[in-house]
């Protein structure tokens, strides 16, 4: 990691003169910017700029694009595939100083913001609206990130992912030229869709440096809810019922029996320690009511015990605080382990089977994974834990992750429900979306990254 800086030195200067503190080829802001939240090995940049506008990531990009240097955006480091590391080095871009919440506009329910607000910033400013963004990915994950890697999070069986609530998009382009997509008509038919072309293409094709998002009215009544199951099955079968019984729900999580002692232990909560299914209920009061009779009975035909609802905020606030720490309170189950982290999703009517048969791999493994997901759209996780220095159980793992993203592939899903593909995921492209397909992605990389300098090494199959 010491090495020194590998870009030209005619670069380095043109930089320096730009960015003055602003550019870094330090040991340590390298090494911060060359690692997320995955298993991947660090790979750091060759140097680091903060930027603070569209015109400066505009005139970095370019010069990049001069010196054919390798540009990654950074924006809080929270992602899980190792979507930021510099595989052939280069210059990182931070987009964490361009946090200005651009426009609030209430009464067409969207806001534009720069590419590093983040959720929890942005729902800050909402306050007093009546208004909130609901995308919620577990961290607080800038907005340009989240856009990048379509994120989506606990709100999505209700409220959708970035691609559904991103209207559109200021975007440096491997030239260094901007362009805007979209409009803030909710519909259009004007020429190709390039918002969502941005819109989970991880950084491969350009730099997000904007983006105009959708808000939501505020529900009036909201009520939260946590129930234990015998077994998987039986939290899966109300799963998929309650889906198909068209229940609005907006949130609804399950966590494995692991997933709960990990969580009791980490948050020093008391739930039972069997299969349990997090719910939340959005809308009004009257609405809320009867969806909560029939949930609660539900549930009680297939098993469900210690049914509790939570209808004071701090309340609620405790309980999905709870099941966002469930990563951390995983890794907490062996300490010093890593988390091969992975995640798959599959139509609601196979989650059930998708399920049963992962666990059945696991047992046969002799991993230790809890697993935990958002259920209501059919995506679940599982957090493979290993020791660092065991090769042979980092072999094993790997090899169950493969087997789960070609299950999931089989059964009409996909790889990823919501990480991205990153370093990780690219040999499952092929077997995906086929080849034909996958050729009509590289020419698109092609026409706009011919000399491939965005993002290098991600989402496309060498």
């Amino acid at each position: 990691m010491n090495r020194p800086s590998q870009l030209p030195q005619p670069l380095l200067a043109v930089l320096a003169a730009r960015f003055g503190e602003r550019l870094s080829t330090s040991a340590a802001v390298r090494e911060h910017h060359g690692k997320d939240e995955s298993s991947h090995a660090p790979m750091p940049p060759d140097a680091v700029i903060f930027a603070r506008s569209t015109e400066e990531v505009a005139a970095a990009v370019g010069l990049c694009h001069e010196y054919k240097v390798p540009v990654i955006a950074f924006g809080t480091g929270t992602s899980l595939e190792g979507h930021l590391l510099a595989v052939h080095g280069g210059l990182s871009i931070d987009l964490s100083q361009m946090n200005r919440v651009l426009a609030i506009r209430p009464e067409d329910l969207d806001a534009t913001v720069e590419a590093g607000v983040t959720r929890k910033a942005l729902n800050a400013a909402l306050h007093d609206t009546g208004l909130f963004f609901p995308i919620d990915p577990g961290a607080d994950a800038s907005l340009g990130g989240m856009a990048a890697t379509r994120a989506s999070g606990t709100n999505a069986v209700r409220y959708g992912t970035m691609r559904e609530n991103t209207f559109g998009a200021t975007v440096v382009l491997p030239d260094g030229r901007v362009i805007r997509t979209g409009t803030r008509a909710r519909k259009s038919s004007a020429g190709y869709d390039l918002t969502r072309l941005f819109v989970g293409s991880e950084g491969t094709l350009g730099i997000i440096t904007e983006l105009t998002v959708r808000l939501h009215p505020l529900p009036e009544a909201i009520a939260s809810a946590v129930c234990a199951f015998p077994d998987i099955a039986a939290a899966v079968d109300t799963v998929i019922q309650t889906i198909q019984l068209g229940i609005p729900v907006a949130r609804i999580e399950l966590l494995d029996a692991l997933s709960i002692t990990a969580i009791n232990r980490y948050s020093k909560t008391s739930l039972r320690e069997t299969p349990t299914l997090f719910f939340e209920l959005h809308g009004s009061p009257a609405g809320v009511a009867e969806q909560t009779e029939t949930l609660q009975a539900l549930a009680a035909e297939h098993g469900g015990m210690d049914f509790e609802w939570a209808d004071r905020p701090e309340d609620r606030s405790r309980l999905w605080q709870a099941r966002h720490d469930a990563y951390y309170a995983c890794l907490n189950l062996q300490p010093g382990a890593r988390s091969i982290t992975t995640d798959v999703c599959v139509p609601i009517s196979r989650l059930a089977d998708c399920i049963a048969a992962t666990r059945a791999d696991l047992e046969a493994s002799g991993l230790v994974a809890p697993l935990l997901g958002h259920v209501g759209d059919g995506n679940f996780h599982m957090l493979i834990l290993v020791q660092p220095g065991d090769a042979a159980m980092l072999d094993k793992a790997q090899a169950f992750a493969q087997r789960l993203a070609e299950r999931a592939i089989a059964m009409d899903g996909t790889c990823t429900g919501e990480h991205g593909i990153g370093l990780g995921k690219r040999k499952y492209m092929p077997l995906e979306h086929g080849d034909g397909a996958l050729s009509v992605m590289r020419a698109i990389k092609q026409a706009i990254d011919p000399d491939n300098l965005m993002n290098p090494g991600k989402v496309l199959p060498d």
